[in-house]
């Protein structure tokens, strides 16, 4: 008899074992998730796209006369001043000049005088328009310290009188080219009036009209060149700005003054800037997945160290983040837990370790972040890039 026992007893613990092994078996694991809390702090709303640089200030010499060029011996990144010999033009068979030429370099005199009365007349009017910035910014200074106007109204005056600065600097950039140019052309013109037989009359020295860099050369080996050919690039690699390619939709909260920053690569530091102008004219421009996109060009004005910008160089590519909004001290949550539900957004927060689908009302977002208007609080855990194992009630864990 004890012996039946102690079989049924045997049987009864296998029986017990079985179903326990089946029970967790059939019990559902838990999801694992990756969890991020909901904080409060600064927002800021960025548009981020892609940039390159370039030399504000460029001049393109070119050939006054036709003829046979010699070898340019200078190289890119080479420095120039002003009088800096840039290369030299001999006469090549038939002779250099003619009537026709001698009557394209008079017009090409009066062409440059005319730009030259231009460019002086925009640097009186930059003069005067910067000396209008410095008494604003005077009268702002002396409002501010009473009280009377906001520091935004002083900043935005500082930076009037750096804006009207910059187009100073540019419009007396000008007037110098202008002024090279009118004496290339009347030396062009003197040499075809009185075309000599003498050896040292038939060579035509080409001289740096400003100081800087050569950017590029575009005719370095002897040739016989036209008119006009350009010849090679001048500049100063310090004085950059940023062209960045912006959709118009969002073009629209970008104004002068706009402030941005620059992720030149993965070793260097962020530069800042400000947007200088908003091309009127946009163009059409097709994205890598075959869509066309209407984008216009905002010239950013780098606002860096002479140390910092020698990391830069023209036509460098650099990421471009320009704000357009900030607030302080709101709800923050990771725009990776948003997903559409209903007619609005809902994040799934983790409550007694499940999952539980909750709808958000959601403001301004940007790549990273979304402001929580509604439906969370502080310190909530929601699950981010949730998985098609989560849903409403589900088991999860965070990993």
């Amino acid at each position: 008899m004890g012996r039946v026992w102690m079989r049924r007893g045997l049987w009864a613990l296998v029986a017990v074992a079985v179903a326990g092994a089946l029970a967790w078996a059939l019990y559902p694991v838990p999801t694992a998730v990756d969890v991020a809390t909901v904080t409060r702090g600064t927002f800021v709303k960025t548009i981020d796209e892609d940039g390159k640089t370039r030399v504000r200030e460029r001049y393109l010499v070119s050939a006054p006369l036709a003829g046979r060029l010699l070898r340019i011996e200078l190289d890119p990144g080479d420095e120039v001043a002003p009088g800096t010999l840039l290369a030299t033009l001999v006469p090549a068979h038939p002779a250099l000049l003619d009537t026709r030429t001698e009557s394209e370099l008079g017009a090409r005199v009066g062409a440059a005088d005319a730009r030259r009365l231009a460019s002086a007349s925009a640097a009186k009017r930059a003069s005067v328009a910067l000396q209008l910035a410095q008494s604003d910014l005077a009268r702002a200074r002396d409002l501010g310290s009473q009280g009377f106007v906001s520091r935004q109204a002083v900043e935005r005056a500082e930076r009037e009188v750096e804006l009207r600065s910059n187009d100073l600097a540019v419009a007396r950039f000008d007037g110098e080219a202008a002024e090279h140019d009118l004496a290339v052309a009347r030396a062009a013109l003197m040499r075809a009036r009185e075309a000599g037989t003498a050896a040292d009359r038939q060579r035509w020295e080409i001289r740096s009209p400003v100081a800087g860099r050569v950017l590029r050369v575009v005719q370095q080996s002897e040739a016989v060149v036209p008119v006009g050919a350009p010849l090679l690039e001048i500049g100063d690699p310090q004085a950059l700005e940023a062209v960045v390619e912006v959709l118009t939709t969002e073009a629209e909260s970008i104004g002068a003054g706009t402030p941005a920053t620059f992720d030149p690569g993965p070793s260097g530091e962020p530069l800042s800037g400000l947007v200088r102008v908003v091309e009127p004219s946009a163009f059409t421009k097709v994205s890598a997945l075959g869509i066309e996109e209407q984008r216009v060009n905002v010239v950013i004005d780098l606002s860096a160290s002479p140390q910092e910008l020698r990391r830069l160089g023209d036509g460098y590519r650099v990421d471009a983040h320009i704000l357009v909004g900030r607030r302080e001290g709101v709800l923050r949550v990771p725009s990776a837990a948003l997903f559409r539900h209903a007619d609005g957004w809902a994040v799934f927060v983790i409550a007694d370790g499940r999952a539980r689908t909750t709808s958000v009302g959601i403001g301004p977002r940007n790549g990273e972040q979304a402001v929580v208007e509604s439906g969370l609080a502080e310190g909530a855990r929601v699950i981010v890039y949730p998985a098609d194992a989560v849903h409403d009630g589900a088991r999860v864990r965070p990993r």
